[in-house]
């Protein structure tokens, strides 16, 4: 299988390099542009102020083909007291080449003193998704390719108990319809069609989730700890599809080892029992963690992963540039599939990081990430975790 290829932002940087070197006759198209990446980019006079920014983005994935988007950012601290944490709203929509479509919007938002803590996101897709199959032993090669419409709607509602610990409501909302499947796949039979869910379902989970995070700028933590505990119950009572529990682990910690570099590692697991349908067991892969491995490439009832990230930011020579470099392994499993350390899969690689919002302290980054069966590039805003 071939990893995803994403190209996002590279518009945004090369005018923010680019620009402050042209000459001093520039049209008006031109003018317009370097006048807005040198004020979303330059240092402001109010360091409280919110800073927002849109940027087009352009990505290549073989389920997709060419896809264009535009992304928005927005972060800010409440009532523009830089005591109380940075808040960030995130925006996406997207358009491909063989008529899909999707809109995204995720948000972490803290009230005054940190109080409460509303973290979540909501998805709509027009999307396929590749279906290797349950289990650690999916063929390399997809064997189905499901096209459907998507929905998602993840909110945590949470209200701080003592300093930094988060304590409330969480809800998952997920509904996957108008399922079709094309490309399926004679040879291997018992990975062509999932076994739970095939024809789409609608499922609401609510539970409780604890959280403790110390953490002051989750879009480039350099010190601190976030400990996220969640359980969501599916039943019928709650509107839901198929009956199953999930449970979610989620620890990182982040070390500062000099003035301008951070280590970072996260411990994330996800355990599902009951009766899940195939498309909310615990999926590998992605932008965040275990990154190189298309999302969704291994699924099981269980996931385990792991990573550490060494991040300079910035360089010694450079007020703009950073790097960083990253490994990563993790492991899906289930009641058939028992977890075993000789199957771990590891992913690994190395970034670069850009100082988009100087007063905010946030970059831009680009990873390269590298698996046992491919390479994927991703960029986009904020760390991966």
């Amino acid at each position: 299988m071939k990893a995803p290829f994403q190209f996002a932002a590279a518009l945004l940087f090369l005018s923010g390099v680019s620009l402050p070197l042209a000459g001093q006759e520039e049209g008006g198209v031109r003018k317009f542009i370097r006048r807005y990446v040198e004020r979303v980019m330059g240092e402001g006079a109010d360091p409280s102020a919110p800073k927002f920014i849109n940027y087009p983005t352009l990505a290549y994935t073989p389920e997709t083909s060419w896809e264009f988007g535009v992304s928005s950012l927005y972060v800010y601290s409440a009532n523009r007291d830089l005591n109380n944490r940075l808040s960030e709203v995130k925006a996406f929509t997207f358009y491909t080449l063989e008529n899909q479509y999707g809109i995204s919007l995720d948000h972490a938002l803290y009230t005054d003193r940190n109080k409460w803590f509303f973290y979540g996101q909501v998805r709509y897709q027009s999307f396929p998704l590749f279906f290797h199959g349950v289990g650690r032993d999916a063929p390399a090669d997809y064997q189905s390719r499901i096209d459907g419409a998507y929905i998602l709607l993840r909110e945590r509602i949470l209200r701080e108990t003592l300093p930094s610990l988060y304590v409330g409501l969480e809800l998952d909302f997920q509904a996957l319809n108008r399922v079709r499947y094309t490309e399926s796949s004679q040879a291997q039979p018992e990975f062509a069609v999932p076994s739970v869910g095939a024809a789409g379902s609608t499922n609401m989970g609510v539970g409780l989730g604890v959280l403790y995070n110390d953490i002051h700028n989750a879009l480039n933590p350099r010190q601190g700890h976030y400990s996220e505990w969640a359980l969501l119950s599916y039943s019928s009572s709650t509107g839901s599809a198929f009956s199953f529990t999930s449970y979610v682990v989620d620890n990182r910690i982040y070390l500062p080892i000099k003035e301008n570099s951070v280590l970072a590692a996260q411990l994330y697991g996800q355990f599902t029992l009951g009766n899940p349908p195939f498309n909310m067991l615990a999926l590998m892969g992605g932008g965040t963690l275990m990154r190189g491995y298309y999302r969704g490439r291994y699924r099981d009832q269980h996931l385990l992963a792991g990573q550490i990230e060494y991040r300079i930011l910035p360089f010694s020579f450079s007020k703009r540039f950073g790097a960083s470099a990253f490994l990563a392994t993790g492991q899906v499993f289930g009641d058939a599939r028992p977890f075993t350390w000789r199957r771990l899969l590891p992913a690994g690689g190395a970034g670069l990081r850009f100082l988009l919002f100087p007063d905010k302290d946030i970059y831009a980054r680009f990873d390269l990430a590298f698996t046992q069966e491919g390479r994927g590039i991703y960029i986009s805003i904020g760390e991966a975790f």
